[in-house]
């Protein structure tokens, strides 16, 4: 049985080898170019396939049942079994059924989107959504526990591989199921684009600084309106809604007063609903959803396009869209109304060129799915259908959900200067787990977030920096100082152990649906840091931390940080 199993176990590995090479290149390909990744998806198949029938003989499944060995095994038979199923079940055949589909006809041409390439995969990309799902879970379902060498490495990047792949088809699923109705298909379409400025922190990413209105006709798309965030907040006296008691005790009523903090609540099921209705109140026109996008998006977007004329006859690009955004504006235009009609004149170009069909299609899916991973992309439906659909991606914006195997917080900045002076702050967020168990079972677990706060400015802000830029004191921090405001969200069911900050600050305590949630505010001068620690704890079968965390004007920070604990059972991670 050894030679047997020995002799099985060498060929397997070969072809396991052969598609762990191509398979994470190939796998991500399939959402932006189905039909074009269909030659690498037939060897894949064949080598899962092949790899499968190797290790589901009787002689195998004995063999599974050895000590040592045979967890080792087991990994490898179910590494091929989920490798058939999401190259054999899935990818290969939602690539077939895209053979017919041209990914050109997914760009805009003459400023209408042909969806019927969408419609024609809805039911191959639901169909391989479920099959990818299922064999990513198969993967997840491995216990790491008995593995080692390079049977527990091998596990470990099939769960990356099988979990992006998973994620990219179900993307697909979805956009199939919901473009065709958002664009239009059975009746007209509005929406409210608003652009969050990174430079003045929200939980989401920064102050809903610019409304956009636009249309939506069998795939037509019209810009028709903007609005600056000063202007729609101007005829509110008081809240537009009544929001849920959790949600003022952090956040008092100003979400619901100023459009500028619209996204200060994290969590865009919320911020949605609300951004209509103060639309709504001031306008008097009705949207069918909200979207949400930053200038890191824009200029992910960009590199797609090219360059861009703006008004003036300067060319916006990839390169300089953040910081002639986020930065230079504010030392051109001193004059709020003159940044206004700046940012109105950029958002015109940006929108003709991308209604115009600039780029290439690839080119802009890779972008706008890079903005959509790391949570710059948000949307909310009214239609209760479509939100369905939303919910639980990472276009949906809700807080951070835990399960099982990953514990996850949510540290979320806002800007308390009244200014923008978030642009010069640099986030630091790592996790360290303080004790752990590798194993399913349930035990006490605990662990530390650190997150650190870098003033960036230089150290003459206070006179070098524009008064607009700087806050100029006006609420109560001095020119040139940073102050933040973080609201960090515990896991489900963790409790917070120990909390510090580098100034002594305290704590304030609340909750928002069923989270603990810690505030604290942190003053930065120029070239300080600044330092908040806190120890979570729970009796959990988690195995990964993760830490969802604002997203900022620095594409380099990423704004998810993970963690896992690797260790033995019981043993101490630093």
């Amino acid at each position: 049985m050894t030679a047997w199993v020995g002799v099985r176990g060498a060929l397997a590995y070969q072809h396991l080898s052969a598609m762990r090479s191509l398979a994470p290149t190939v796998a991500a390909s399939v959402s932006s170019d189905p039909a074009q990744a269909t030659p690498a998806l037939e060897r894949l198949a064949a080598e899962a396939g092949a790899a499968r029938a190797l290790t589901s003989d009787p002689v195998w499944a004995v063999a599974e049942h050895i000590p040592w060995i045979g967890p080792q095994l087991a990994a490898f038979g179910a590494i091929a079994s989920a490798s058939d199923r999401l190259f054999g079940d899935s990818l290969l055949p939602l690539a077939t059924a895209a053979r017919d589909v041209s990914i050109d006809d997914l760009r805009p041409h003459d400023g209408r989107l042909d969806t019927t390439a969408l419609t024609t995969l809805t039911v191959p990309a639901r169909s391989a959504a479920d099959a990818a799902t299922g064999a990513a879970a198969d993967v997840n379902a491995i216990d790491p526990t008995p593995l080692i060498g390079a049977v527990a490495s091998a596990v470990d990047d099939a769960r990356t591989t099988f979990d992006s792949a998973a994620g990219a088809v179900d993307a697909l699923r979805r956009a199939t199921e919901l473009l065709p109705s958002m664009l239009g298909q059975d009746g007209p379409r509005s929406y409210l684009l608003l652009v969050q400025n990174n430079a003045e922190w929200r939980s989401l990413g920064g102050v809903s600084g610019t409304a956009i209105e636009l249309s939506a006709d069998r795939g037509a798309l019209s810009l028709v309106d903007t609005h600056s965030a000063t202007s729609l907040s101007r005829g509110i006296s008081g809240p537009v809604v009544e929001l849920p008691p959790d949600v003022q005790k952090i956040y008092e009523t100003r979400p619901a007063r100023y459009f500028h903090n619209l996204t200060q609540i994290p969590s865009f099921p919320l911020d949605g609903p609300l951004a209509r209705e103060m639309y709504r109140h001031e306008t008097g026109r009705e949207v069918d959803g909200v979207m949400a996008v930053d200038p890191v998006v824009l200029s992910y977007l960009l590199g797609a396009t090219g360059p861009v004329a703006l008004p003036d006859g300067e060319a916006l690009t990839g390169d300089n869209a953040v910081p002639l955004l986020l930065d230079d504006a504010y030392r051109r235009y001193s004059d709020p109304a003159a940044q206004d009609a700046f940012f109105a004149g950029v958002t015109g170009a940006v929108f003709d060129a991308l209604r115009g069909g600039r780029g290439s299609t690839p080119g802009l899916i890779a972008a706008l799915a890079r903005g959509v991973e790391e949570r710059r992309v948000l949307v909310w439906a009214a239609e209760p259908t479509e939100q369905a659909v939303i919910e639980g991606t990472s276009l949906a914006g809700q807080l951070p959900a835990s399960d099982g195997r990953t514990a996850r917080f949510g540290v979320y900045l806002n800007d308390g200067t009244g200014s923008k002076m978030s642009y010069y702050i640099a986030p630091r967020t790592e996790l360290r787990w303080g004790s752990c168990r590798t194993s399913p079972d349930a035990t006490m677990r605990d662990v530390t977030l650190t997150l650190t706060l870098s003033n960036t400015a230089p150290a003459d802000a206070a006179t070098s920096l524009p008064r607009y830029v700087t806050g100029n004191g006006v609420y109560g921090t001095a020119p040139g100082v940073a102050t933040v405001v973080t609201d960090v969200y515990l896991p489900e069911g963790w409790t917070a152990l120990a909390t510090s900050t580098s100034s002594g600050t305290a704590f304030t305590r609340s909750t928002m649906e069923g989270r603990e949630v810690l505030t604290v505010g942190a003053t930065v001068a120029p070239q300080a840091t600044a330092q908040v620690e806190i120890t979570a704890t729970a009796v959990s079968t988690a195995t990964e931390a993760e830490a969802l965390v604002t997203p900022t004007a620095d594409s380099t920070l990423s704004p998810t940080v993970r963690v896992a604990c690797t260790g033995a059972a019981g043993a101490v991670l630093q």
